[in-house]
């Protein structure tokens, strides 16, 4: 796996007021030279005008060369592939644009992710695909994490292949997924103190033995981070309902740790920098398009590129015509294969 150079734009760190980081490590070291500062929503875009129904397909194909895809919600629900994807995807595909597909879901590796799209049909490569799963190991890779040090994981298998694709030590994960505290009088949970980073994930296998154990490293091992793969409140585990996400596991270590998370996932513009630079690509030529309003357009938007909202997810046109909801992207429509009907539409 390719490295790039690291640069302050790429991460959203959020500190507690009067809290920093602690420094311990060349990790932490180079963050808190850096200077971040929290990235709050509310002051990463310019207010923008109510969002425009997707009306002439071809003007927005023909403006970009890339279009970036969120992928629960967008491309499939659960293990059910939405209607019109294949055609859609060979249409852009045949128009010349790179075609890019990035999730915040971090239970698989970018090759089990392959394999997804595989089955579902898709002839999507491997080099196409960026999951958060991914973009955990390609951070600490970025700030020359130690090797000598140690990630404990919570979350499940595709960041412990990515960690152990980028050369890092790891514990926990799925393994831990059984293990039971016995509260005893007097009882002392021991953990490692070689653990430099604390990974949370989605984990269907969460306990209170993970949380404890990541508590312990973080709030006592000098230096420790603590890594966010995303902080969705929720996800597509099927395609008849909404499950809690991986921002619920994240939620109860910032609450025993009374820490924020490094968040590599979108909204944070690292995955996106990381693109451009392999890529060579400008973000004013790339289109993402996703169904959350704050992580996939917010994320197209913190990154300076062209946003087109789906309602084939999370997000309802109710929901985005709120008036409370700050967030417009610059187009929305129904799903991708809309691109198929108006083009048709205006021939």
């Amino acid at each position: 796996m390719s490295t790039m150079k690291f640069c302050p734009c790429m991460i959203d760190m959020k500190f507690p007021r009067g809290k920093k980081q602690q420094s311990g490590n060349n990790s932490s070291n180079l963050i808190n030279s850096l200077g971040y500062r929290k990235m709050k929503a509310s002051s990463s875009f310019v207010t923008r005008a109510s969002a425009q129904p997707l009306t002439n397909a071809d003007s927005l194909i023909d403006s970009v060369e890339t279009f970036i895809f969120d992928c629960d919600g967008v491309i499939w629900k659960g293990d059910k592939l939405i209607e019109g994807v294949p055609d859609t995807l060979d249409m852009l595909r045949s128009k010349g644009k790179r075609l890019v597909f990035v999730t915040n879901n971090s239970t698989k590796s970018r090759k089990q992710y392959g394999k997804k799209f595989e089955t579902l049909g898709l002839n999507v490569s491997e080099e196409e695909i960026f999951a958060s799963s991914f973009a955990a190991a390609a951070y600490l890779k970025s700030i020359n994490f130690p090797i000598d040090k140690k990630v404990y994981v919570i979350g499940e298998d595709g960041i412990l292949k990515e960690l152990e694709l980028a050369g890092f030590q790891y514990l926990g994960g799925p393994d831990d997924g059984g293990k039971k505290i016995e509260l005893k009088p007097g009882f002392l949970m021991e953990h490692d103190h070689n653990v430099g980073a604390v990974v949370v994930g989605f984990d269907r296998y969460f306990n209170y033995y993970k949380i404890q154990y990541g508590t312990l490293c973080i709030r006592e091992n000098p230096g420790c981070l603590f890594i966010a793969t995303n902080r969705d409140a929720v996800t597509h585990l099927t395609d008849a309902q909404e499950w809690a996400g991986g921002g619920s596991m994240v939620g109860a270590l910032v609450g025993s740790t009374q820490r924020e998370p490094l968040v590599v996932g979108k909204p944070s513009t690292f995955m996106m920098d990381y693109l451009a630079n392999k890529f060579g690509i400008l973000k004013s030529q790339i289109c993402m398009v996703g169904d959350r309003l704050d992580t996939d357009i917010l994320f197209g938007q913190n990154g300076g590129c062209k946003t087109l909202l789906v309602l084939s997810g999370v997000t309802s046109l109710s929901m985005l015509q709120n008036p409370n909801n700050s967030i417009q992207p610059d187009f929305y429509t129904t799903k991708i294969s809309d691109f198929l009907s108006l083009r048709a539409a205006t021939v």
